[in-house]
């Protein structure tokens, strides 16, 4: 199984939105993927509480069977969509997938 993990800064203005109604939007849009997208075990989207100015603001932990099933979801039309609006509305973004 692999977990995908992924976290992103946002931007403070961006997509003619403040950076909170942005937050809100794309932990919506990441929600909204499972049922668009069979490749997907699990998926979970959260809101971090940027106590630490270093901290990233979204985090996406989503699990696949397979790296095959995870390139999937990564080529899949919604995923590009949604990947589109953060790359729109982030300063930063990272990546780690794990083999469990």
């Amino acid at each position: 199984m692999i977990r995908h993990v992924v976290m992103w800064k946002m931007l403070d203005h961006a997509q003619g939105a403040l950076r909170a109604d942005n937050l809100r939007k794309a932990k919506a849009l990441l929600e909204e993927l499972p049922g668009l997208i069979p490749a997907i075990r699990s998926l979970q989207a959260g809101i971090g509480s940027r106590l630490d100015p270093q901290a990233f603001d979204l985090v996406l932990i989503a699990e696949f069977a397979s790296q095959e099933t995870l390139r999937s979801y990564l080529e899949h039309p919604e995923h590009q969509r949604v990947a589109a609006f953060l790359r729109a509305v982030r300063s930063e973004r990272t990546v780690v997938d794990v083999e469990i």
